[in-house]
């Protein structure tokens, strides 16, 4: 486990929203220019490639939960993939996201909610093609963190064993998938949404494959790639104050908002512009 950082670490911790959440559409507002007569003629060939936006779900959920943030981007005219996350350990998992990154051509912007940060913080390493990584209310760990470990860090999480059901794998042997108890799914994942859609969000949970809690990452790319986090300040899985310690440790551009854990549904207008800003960061990178 990575020690904590000290008080002068947070000077790269870079601030987006100091709490206002009138100031991230302020940060947002993209610049309208008049276009000359020939860009009018082409405005296509004036503006360089929007990067592919790939979004990563974590455990308990599924690329549903990203439906009103990808409605967003494509109406912006990003390109949008949303893969299934497999959820059978961190090195699976990673190693098969990378070779689905693998077969994008040009600039990448990658996001993560939840355990789909662990993901991207490992698939991402070595390829040159991911410009910016973005963690929602997720994992962003070091070398040698744990999902656990970095979970009850700080004091706050309402997601212990007790929280959790687990069914045994075929095969016998000690591998088990963990679902959170349907009872408890409300008010550890997603207070803010309605019961009638949290209903469904439990019954319709993809499960994680239990030995992921201890698996320890690897190399973690946000030391070579620029990073956002959008902290979720209402957040009863992963504490507000472990996320801000991640987000301050990967010396990452930060927004906060109230919001529970899925804060791309409860909140994903803001989510869709934190993502448009790495994303055009990554395209001032390319210019």
């Amino acid at each position: 486990m990575s020690q904590t950082p000290s008080p002068g670490g947070a000077h790269r911790r870079r601030t987006l929203l100091g709490g206002a959440l009138g100031a991230t559409t302020l940060a947002f507002t993209p610049t309208v220019l008049a276009p000359t007569a020939s860009a009018s003629a082409n405005p296509a060939s004036t503006r360089p490639a929007r990067p592919t936006v790939v979004l990563v779900h974590g455990a308990f959920a599924d690329a549903s939960g990203w439906n009103d943030v990808i409605r967003r981007l494509i109406r912006d005219g990003y390109p949008v993939l949303a893969p299934a996350n497999p959820l059978r350990g961190v090195d699976t998992d990673s190693a098969y996201l990378a070779s689905i990154l693998a077969t994008i051509s040009g600039p990448i912007v990658l996001v993560g909610h939840s355990y789909g940060g662990v993901v991207i913080t490992n698939a991402a390493t070595g390829n040159p093609n991911v410009k910016a990584l973005v963690y929602v209310a997720a994992f962003a760990p070091d070398a040698g963190d744990t999902v656990i470990g970095l979970q009850t860090m700080f004091p706050g999480t309402k997601l212990g064993l007790d929280a959790l059901d687990f069914r045994p794998l075929p095969g016998g042997g000690d591998a088990v998938d963990g679902y959170v108890k349907k009872d408890r799914f409300r008010d550890i994942f997603a207070a803010d949404l309605p019961r009638s859609t949290t209903e469904i969000m439990a019954a319709t949970q993809r499960p994680g494959e239990g030995h992921t809690l201890q698996q320890a990452s690897g190399a973690p790319a946000w030391k070579q790639i620029p990073s956002w986090y959008l902290v979720a300040r209402d957040d009863n899985l992963i504490p507000a104050a472990a996320q801000r310690f991640m987000a301050q440790r990967a010396g990452a551009r930060t927004v906060e908002i109230r919001a529970s854990h899925v804060a791309m549904m409860s909140q994903p207008r803001f989510t869709a512009e934190l993502i448009t800003l790495a994303a055009r960061a990554a395209a001032e990178q390319r210019s």
